[in-house]
């Protein structure tokens, strides 16, 4: 017989290797599908991971990576801590829309000005419309006892066709000839989220990304608000003896990854995508639970998560466009890190047994 048995405490070796040991079960699986599909595995591998750094266009890739890892980062620090309290928002990608939405429409309700204020207002405005999102499942689970999870994912909905509705109306270009979308900020500088170093893909974006990753860190470890959460995720009972406030916790928690959500969504909107579209929303807020996931909740951990899934996103367009892989074959191989990572999370807390159980 086999049978988990739980360890007295968790295992180290796990909870450093089981990520790896998640990313490498992730290519054998992985390449198993491409296999299926027709594909040569090696060589899909091989695009999606190396060819993005070292191949023929790498110069270009590399820019593209801090691109995308922008806001996966930033937006995965804010679920982690929320995560480490035992707050669970699924639905930073409502957040995220969200964010683009009040950012861009406090920029656009200025235009044509050219005043350096504009771009400062208009990142207020977006992480103000994130966080504001991300109260409504504050309020309903402080107050009302309701899921978060449930609340904060449903609103993912709710914010995908306001998107719509504000892309096709309220924001709609008046000069764009009756086609849906806003005005594009990348021929508007003031509101413009431009490359600080030519080539490189930094931009205010990826700056605010690593600003959060230090910050989480000097909160997580260095803080008393970083104590308190990790206090009530992991003994929620010695929390409240201790005098922490629950709903406290939960509004602080909620409001920064909505915070952070909001404010990755108004950078992307103003550089990486350029206007407000119905096609906006790539799934960032989704890709960041498994960014977190895999960067143990650790600020550090995340940073390097979030590179590595970026990686996936810009070779999984490569493969799309060379090896003529469907795209719901990208987003499957990128799930897969989720699912292993929980799989093998497991021997973290438990370890496997083998043979009959001793009779006491």
């Amino acid at each position: 017989m086999i049978r988990l048995e739980k360890r007295p405490q968790p295992s180290q070796a796990w909870t450093a290797g089981s990520p790896l040991l998640a990313v490498l079960l992730t290519m054998i699986v992985g390449g198993l599908l491409f296999a299926f599909l027709g594909a040569d595995p090696f060589e899909t591998i091989r695009t999606i991971f190396w060819d993005p750094i070292f191949g023929e266009f790498a110069f270009y890739y590399r820019g593209q990576l801090l691109v995308k890892a922008g806001p996966l980062i930033l937006i995965a620090i804010g679920l982690s801590i929320g995560f480490k309290a035992g707050v669970w928002n699924i639905g930073a990608e409502g957040q995220y829309i969200m964010g683009a939405i009040c950012g861009a429409g406090a920029g656009l309700a200025l235009y044509p000005s050219e005043s350096v204020l504009i771009f400062p207002v208009m990142v207020i405005a977006g992480a103000l419309g994130g966080w504001l999102w991300a109260m409504i499942p504050a309020v309903l689970k402080t107050r009302f006892g309701t899921n978060e999870i449930l609340v904060s994912l449903m609103l993912v909905y709710v914010a995908q066709n306001i998107l719509i509705s504000v892309s096709t109306g309220l924001l709609r270009n008046p000069d764009g000839m009756g086609f849906p979308g806003s005005r594009n900020f990348k021929q508007w500088d003031a509101a413009h989220n431009a490359e600080l170093i030519a080539g490189t893909g930094m931009h205010w974006g990826v700056v605010a990304a690593f600003i959060a990753v230090i910050g989480a860190y000097v909160l997580m470890s260095r803080h008393i608000t970083g104590f308190n959460i990790r206090l009530t995720g992991e003994a929620p009972r010695a929390a409240r003896f201790a005098g922490v406030n629950p709903a406290r916790i939960v509004f602080f928690c909620l409001g920064l990854a909505g915070l952070l959500a909001g404010v990755a969504g108004l950078f992307e909107v103003t550089g990486p995508a350029g206007q407000i579209s119905g096609a906006f929303n790539a799934g960032y807020g989704f890709t960041a639970i498994i960014v977190a996931f895999l960067g143990r909740l650790h600020p550090i951990g995340i940073l390097l998560a979030g590179l590595l899934m970026a990686l996936t996103y810009i070779g999984g367009e490569a493969a799309q466009t060379t090896m003529q892989l469907p795209g719901a074959a990208i987003q499957l191989f990128q799930g897969m890190l989720l699912f292993f990572l929980l799989a093998t999370d497991v021997f973290t807390n438990f370890r496997l047994r083998f043979g009959t159980k001793g009779v006491a």
